[in-house]
């Protein structure tokens, strides 16, 4: 089958192109893919910003673009309201959520719903009450080692278009490689937690509260309090949009 060079684009948005092609197509695929040109990682960027919720899925879960899609057992979407007004970011999923297909439902994911309960939301709720819950990473980092920056960088056009479908009224960061994908520093969690960061949404600012990751927190039990201090900064600043909506 002949592919024009728009269809070509479409397999490579999804991060599925075939790995062997026509020798007159060849030039065909090396203008489309993503990892032929340095200019093409925009465009894919631009294409994934163009899904819908399903089609979003769906490119997530056929995703080929890096080596995690080797050794994944399913891809972690995000779960949630999708029209949530709060949006919880993690890093990556753990042993627990690669087999289950959902984040956060480890022991981490258990103290974060313990989290959400303190300041009266919930994975089920609506509304006021109401939550969406994604990871940088769809996919599960073997070992649970660190996430990589490549892995990252192929992975941050999927959670910007979630943060920009759900469009919440506040976004609470959890963990250090979330903070760098989403607020684009390095700077320490300890030095970016107790004041509120803006994320440009779909032309709109979205306040931001920067926390430790619930498995950080579970191997460092002292700053639960930090933790809950960032959680009533949050609910203060939720309120204030709200308010102002």
């Amino acid at each position: 089958m002949s592919l024009d060079p728009e269809r070509a684009r479409a397999w490579f948005a999804l991060g599925v192109g075939p790995l062997w092609v026509l020798r007159d197509e060849a030039q065909t695929y090396a203008a489309a893919d993503p990892r032929a040109v340095p200019a093409a990682g925009s465009a894919r960027a631009e294409a994934i910003a163009a899904l819908g919720w399903d089609e979003l899925q769906r490119a997530v879960a056929e995703c080929t673009a890096c080596a995690l899609a080797r050794t994944r057992t399913q891809t972690v979407f995000g779960v949630g309201d999708r029209r949530a007004r709060w949006m919880f970011v993690g890093e990556a999923p753990g042993a627990e959520e690669d087999a289950k297909g959902e984040p956060f439902v480890g022991q981490a994911g258990r103290l974060l719903d313990n989290m959400l309960a303190s300041i009266g939301l919930s994975r089920s709720g609506q509304g006021d009450r109401s939550v969406y819950i994604a990871n940088v990473l769809k996919c599960r980092p073997p070992g649970n080692r660190n996430p990589e920056p490549g892995e990252v960088a192929l992975c941050e056009p999927f959670l910007r278009r979630q943060v920009e479908l759900v469009n919440p009224r506040v976004i609470v960061v959890m963990g250090r490689f979330a903070v760098q994908c989403l607020l684009n520093t390095d700077a320490s969690i300890a030095s970016l937690r107790g004041r509120v960061h803006e994320i440009e949404v779909a032309g709109r600012r979205v306040p931001a509260v920067v926390t430790y990751h619930p498995a950080y927190l579970l191997r460092n039990l002292a700053d639960k309090a930090k933790s809950w201090a960032d959680l009533c900064l949050a609910r203060e600043v939720y309120e204030r949009a709200a308010a102002a909506a």
